[in-house]
């Protein structure tokens, strides 16, 4: 069957549907309140396509459906078969590492560790941290409060009973209270856990006030030094949250998510807050494609979350703005104001500062000194272009009511202007003001000629002016077989947008950005270099009318006179003797007599 014909049986339901490739590879899944008339968009007005979008349908071979009962029911299903397909065209979560968590074992005498792998045992596993220095220093404010074992025994209460284990350093050292050897009751050991999963879910309020609680009832019967331990525990964990306590400890259990978008990146921080602290935070990196709206991808990413960490149990969502799809039992809002509005301005700098980290470990990769500059990284991640743009060229063209129409060609290397390698050019082939015209020219010369010569070609093309001009370029580039070797884009002069060929939406960058402001410079270099040909060519031209316009001169003459008096200024100035020393004196008097306004 047809893919036409496939698509008018869709139904008219709720469901999500799969894009198959020619090999019958799933590419796209997407949701849809509509099947029909949302997989029929796709096809019916392809102009309206994004160049994205347009790359998915050339390679759409086949659809699958499925209908379910309601918009929720499809946005669940779309994001778990997203999880099983991993489609190329989709927002997927790029950051793919294995993040560490915290290990209540399930075993007689439980011990807390740190792991990186989940298993399914009926143990129970706090996290996942960012930070794996983060978790260390969580376990060892545990392990120094409550002296739990770290060893590896088989502890059963009959073994500890019959006398089979021997006291360990950690216990000497204040480490441990040696549940081995029956130094502490399985009932107090079982206690100190529960109060150690209590902390790991964030009820620390609830844990100081126990601490308190003990220490004053430790002074009442002048035990000062037990009370003095528990002075000491609650001053360790004041000092642990000390850092994340936000302002308005009546906040009690919020969820907090925010995104950084760097053209087709985004990065994202999460926050989990429990009575008033920051008890875990979180990073994801996602990758945009296709329909890349910001609500559908704050959607995709506070899913990614919750599959990774669970439900929270937080009936509050702080977001920036509203996401996509659906998440049950929970309260979105938008702050504008107050603790929560800080809280949330508080995980979007934690977001950019996650970028700006990527950005870094980016730059990493490059260690020598001819290595792409930070401003040609953040381009490429821009661009979403998949190597950096070390060697960039722009083109500009000017004329004068369509004389001495003229391009340049400006190279930028590693983010810096290489001078040697800038170009002018006479146009040769375009009568009168077409800038158009004259733009497919300039870059069609250039590069056949790069051919010719076999040399290195640019990884991206900049083109000063709007979509008619880039559109010219581009077609150059077609000619020569060159559209998908290089990467072509306009910079509109009013707005500093990009502008992409097929894309009817403007790409606009950060106006503070490094790659907004290396493209600028790029564009003003070109500008302010074609300016200076085009002003020279026009002098020269200016100088040819009046020397040439005399009968008798021609280009080795005008050469000779120029040389000798520099401009024709002072050749008007000087007089017939001076000027016959040059041409002779028949010639010497026509040249003065017309440079002086007097015939000839």
């Amino acid at each position: 069957m047809e893919l036409a014909d496939k698509i008018k049986l869709l139904p008219d339901n709720p469901g999500v549907y799969r894009y198959l490739d020619s090999g019958g590879k799933v590419i796209y899944v997407g949701k849809a309140k509509n099947l029909r008339k949302r997989v029929s968009q796709y096809f019916t007005a392809p102009d309206r396509l994004t160049r994205k979008t347009r790359a998915l349908v050339a390679h759409i071979a086949d659809i699958e459906h499925t209908v379910v009962e309601s918009e929720e029911d499809a946005f669940l299903l779309e994001n778990n078969l997203i999880k099983q397909y991993q489609p190329r065209y989709n927002i997927l979560l790029k950051d793919s590492k294995t993040y560490p968590w915290i290990c209540v074992k399930k075993q007689s005498f439980p011990k807390i560790f740190l792991t990186r792998k989940v298993v399914r045992d009926g143990s129970l596993y706090f996290g996942p941290y960012s930070s794996a220095t983060h978790a260390r220093q969580l376990l060892e404010l545990i392990y120094s409060l409550y002296k739990i074992r770290t060893c590896n025994l088989a502890l059963t209460e009959k073994l500890i009973a019959d006398g089979k284990f021997k006291r360990c350093l950690n216990y000497y050292i204040k480490r441990c209270d040696a549940p081995c050897t029956g130094d502490i009751s399985k009932e107090e050991y079982d206690s100190r856990i529960n109060e150690i999963i209590k902390l790991l879910k964030g009820h620390t309020g609830e844990l100081m006030q126990n601490f308190r609680r003990k220490m004053k009832e430790a002074a009442g019967s002048l035990e000062f030094e037990k009370a003095q331990t528990y002075k000491e525990d609650i001053e360790m964990l004041r000092k642990h949250y000390g850092k994340s306590v936000v302002a308005n400890t009546a906040i009690m259990n919020l969820d907090v998510f925010a995104l950084a978008f760097r053209g087709y990146d985004v990065f994202g921080n999460y926050f989990r807050i429990n009575e008033g602290c920051i008890i875990q935070a979180l990073n994801l990196q996602l990758k945009m494609n296709i329909e890349e709206n910001r609500e559908d991808v704050l959607g995709t990413f506070m899913q990614g979350i919750y599959d990774i960490i669970g439900d929270t149990g937080a009936s509050e969502v702080i977001v920036p703005f509203i996401p996509g799809g659906h998440f049950r039992d929970k309260e979105i809002h938008i702050p504008l104001k107050g603790e929560k509005y800080e809280l949330l301005q508080l995980c979007i700098k934690n977001a950019k500062a996650f970028e700006f980290m990527k950005l870094k470990e980016e730059q990493a990769k490059y260690p020598d000194s001819n290595s792409p500059n930070r401003a040609v990284i953040q381009l490429k991640r821009d661009l979403n272009m998949q190597q950096p743009p070390v060697h960039i060229e722009c083109f500009d063209n000017s004329n004068i009511q369509g004389t001495n129409p003229v391009g340049s060609c400006v190279v930028f290397r590693n983010g810096r202007p290489s001078k040697r390698d800038y170009r002018h050019f006479n146009i040769k082939s375009v009568v009168g003001a077409n800038d158009f015209a004259s733009m497919k020219e300039i870059v069609f010369r250039r590069y056949s000629r790069l051919l010719e010569e076999d040399e290195d070609l640019p990884q991206l093309v900049l083109i000063d002016g709007g979509k008619g001009q880039l559109h010219f370029a581009y077609d150059a580039l077609c000619e020569l077989g060159l559209q998908e070797q290089i990467k072509v884009i306009g910079i509109a002069k009013r707005m500093e947008e990009l502008i992409i060929p097929g894309d009817p939406n403007p790409l606009a960058l950060d106006k503070n950005s490094s790659s907004l402001k290396l493209l600028m410079h790029l564009r003003d270099e070109a500008h302010r270099f074609g300016i200076t040909h085009h002003r020279n060519k026009r002098s020269k031209t200016q100088i040819d009318s009046e020397l040439r316009s005399i009968p008798g001169i021609g280009e080795a003459t005008e050469t000779k006179l120029l040389r000798k008096f520099k401009s024709v200024k002072r050749i008007a100035e000087a007089t017939v003797e001076e000027i016959s020393a040059v041409t002779g004196p028949k010639l010497a008097g026509k040249i003065h007599s017309t440079l002086n306004g007097r015939p000839s």
